[in-house]
């Protein structure tokens, strides 16, 4: 299956200590980038969620947003964490003995600091669990929405390879009458330019060489094999976009080859038409993971 780097979950749960909520999104990236958004109360989770994250996930910017909005009925009476409370009134002692300027802590300050003010009524452990299952599923929800997403940027580029192979097997069988009628174009002008003192030995012998320069058999002969490359690693699925990257870019080196040696409007235009449909696969392929 083809995975979009582009997903969206969201999770959220009535439980005892409030209503908690998960969100996971994942925009395109080059490398796997987490991020997180949570209370205080949920940092201690953190190794354990980036690792559930990242058994789900290889490439693109994701991030987790976590919140939990309390029930005062069900918070329960408040402790204060009084070794934490002088541990950090200590400190404090200690800075303004080095830099007596330096203010102290206000009381707000010192309640609002994280693990201070404790509810005697939350289950920590519990509410760590609920956390990390509120993950497992969210993470299930983000990696089926991706996989819907895949599938349809894995269709926009079979289209786009069924209309790059349509112009090749158009242009081919037009190849042999171009390259004549250039040779016969390039003689009448030669020849009326030397006032037809020119012989025909040496002017074969110029198309000839001239000839080997302008031919894109190679580069069509290559172009069909990138193009059955990119098909291939569609229909097999997985980790493919860098894959996918690096084919766009030979793709596109063919077709410019194509252009370079044109000599008619008509291989021209299609090599055009070859550079922007694989301009618009290799701006999916920069969604695909």
């Amino acid at each position: 299956m083809i995975l979009s780097m582009t997903g969206f979950a969201s999770v959220s749960r009535d439980l005892p200590q409030g209503t908690f909520a998960l969100d996971i999104r994942a925009v395109n990236h080059r490398y796997l980038d987490v991020q997180f958004r949570m209370p205080e109360e949920f940092r201690s989770l953190e190794p354990k969620l980036r690792e559930l994250i990242t058994n789900h996930v290889s490439r693109g910017k994701v991030e987790c947003r976590i919140s939990l909005q309390t029930n005062p009925a069900q918070q329960g009476d408040l402790k204060i964490n009084q070794a934490l409370l002088s541990q950090l009134v200590e400190a404090a002692k200690i800075v303004q003995s080095h830099s007596p300027q330096a203010r102290g802590f206000s009381v707000g300050e010192l309640l609002r600091w994280p693990g201070v003010l404790e509810s005697q009524g939350q289950d920590n452990d519990s509410l760590s669990q609920h956390c990390l299952d509120a993950l497992q599923q969210a993470l299930q929800e983000f990696t089926a929405s991706r996989g819907r997403e895949g599938e349809k940027l894995k269709q926009v580029l079979l289209d786009r390879l069924d209309s790059i192979h349509r112009l090749l097997e158009e242009i081919k069988p037009k190849l042999p009458a171009i390259l004549q009628g250039w040779q016969q174009r390039l003689s009448t002008r030669l020849k009326e330019a030397l006032d037809g003192q020119v012989e025909d030995d040496r002017l074969k012998q110029e198309f000839a060489l001239f000839a080997q320069k302008i031919d894109i058999d190679e580069e069509l002969e290559r172009l069909h094999t990138h193009l059955t490359e990119v098909r291939r690693a569609l229909n097999k699925g997985g980790l493919v976009g860098k894959r996918l990257d690096f084919l766009m870019q030979e793709l596109n080196r063919e077709a410019n080859t194509l252009g370079s040696k044109s000599v008619s409007t008509e291989t021209t235009q299609t090599a055009v038409e070859l550079k922007v449909l694989i301009e618009q696969m290799r701006e999916q392929v920069q969604n695909i993971e």
